[in-house]
């Protein structure tokens, strides 16, 4: 049987794999089994984790409110629930920012939200 060279096509797919990995410790970055091992897993996680970010940010926003509808003497939930039925449309994150930023308006509007 004859002998094939894949000489330059193997190389360019082993070159694809190493260019991503670089940056990586190691054997992750140099030798292209492991390379190989480390850019799937390293593309399975981002891809994951864009998803998980998003998850993260909404638990921080809700902390913030939280932290912020206290001293007004309410909850996060009766705070939601109120803007709901006040048909206040307010998103979690702009709600974070107020209070971070403007607290003296987040006061304002959790004590109109609560007047009945």
């Amino acid at each position: 049987m004859t002998r094939v060279k894949r000489g330059t096509v193997a190389r360019k797919r082993r070159n694809k794999i190493l260019e991503l990995n670089r940056g990586f410790r190691g054997s992750h970055s140099t030798l292209f089994r492991t390379a190989n091992q480390r850019s799937l897993k390293a593309l399975s996680s981002s891809y994951s984790d864009r998803r998980k970010k998003k998850r993260q940010y909404r638990r921080l926003w809700i902390r913030r409110i939280n932290a912020g509808a206290r001293p007004a003497g309410m909850t996060y939930s009766r705070f939601i629930h109120h803007l709901k039925v006040k048909c206040v449309v307010l998103n979690r994150k702009m709600l974070s920012q107020l209070v971070i930023l403007h607290p003296t308006s987040f006061h304002t509007l959790t004590t109109q939200v609560t007047v009945v």
